[in-house]
């Protein structure tokens, strides 16, 4: 039995997708680990962007210092996480190394978005009397949100992928398949794994497009 016939197998054995250590489970705890630290990521890197943007000072050395923490590997982070004195608190040590990683991609897209609304536009806003709150929010985010979206949906698919190193800090996921079929010298297991986790940021990159297409188009002032 070659390889591929092996995973498929492993894939449609009813057995495999049950229980404590089950497909159906690994997919709940991956999908809430990477929720959580989008949530988090979002919270972090759009109000700075948001306001940088709108004030057009400081966005782009914030967005060169976020970009520069792509250089170091997140797995390096959570080693180094995991040595500090917050490694045994739970899935602190992942979730902060995940949030790190998909920061730049937010932020950029995000200070991107808000620099790129037309100027004669924002004149026009500014000349209708509106304070800069009300440009910020009723003129600028919705003519940058294709750009904020964009950057979402990329940090959230990289998430996706990335979130397979919770495994190795004993968190939950689906990287925890990958895991224990190296454990058990299984490349179907581990091929299953990673088929798995590609199907997932395939699934996930499908629902933000669709998000997108289905979102109805706003303008500047009227």
């Amino acid at each position: 039995m070659n390889t591929l016939s092996a995973t498929w197998e492993w894939l449609t054995t009813a057995a495999n997708w049950s229980g404590d250590n089950g497909v159906w489970r690994r997919l709940g705890e991956h999908l809430f680990l990477t929720v959580v630290c989008l949530a988090l990521s979002c919270l972090i890197a759009l109000p700075v962007a948001l306001v940088l943007g709108h004030l057009g000072k400081g966005g782009a050395l914030a967005v060169n210092i976020s970009n520069a923490g792509r250089a170091v590997p997140t797995f390096a982070v959570l080693v180094l996480l995991l040595l500090s004195p917050i490694g045994g608190h739970g899935q602190w040590p992942t979730i902060i190394a995940l949030v790190l990683f998909a920061v730049p991609p937010l932020l950029t897209n995000a200070y991107v978005g808000m620099r790129g609304v037309d100027a004669d536009v924002v004149r026009a806003a500014r000349g209708m009397g509106m304070t800069g709150r009300q440009m910020l929010f009723g003129v600028e985010l919705p003519l940058a949100m294709p750009l904020i979206l964009t950057g979402v949906r990329i940090a959230a698919v990289q998430l996706v992928a990335t979130a397979t190193v919770a495994a190795l800090a004993g968190g939950g996921g689906l990287g925890r398949i990958i895991t224990a079929g190296f454990n058990l010298a299984s490349t179907p297991q581990v091929v299953a794994g990673a088929v798995l986790v590609a199907v997932f940021a395939l699934l996930v990159e499908g629902v933000f497009e669709g998000a997108r297409r289905l979102a109805p188009q706003r303008g500047g002032p009227g």
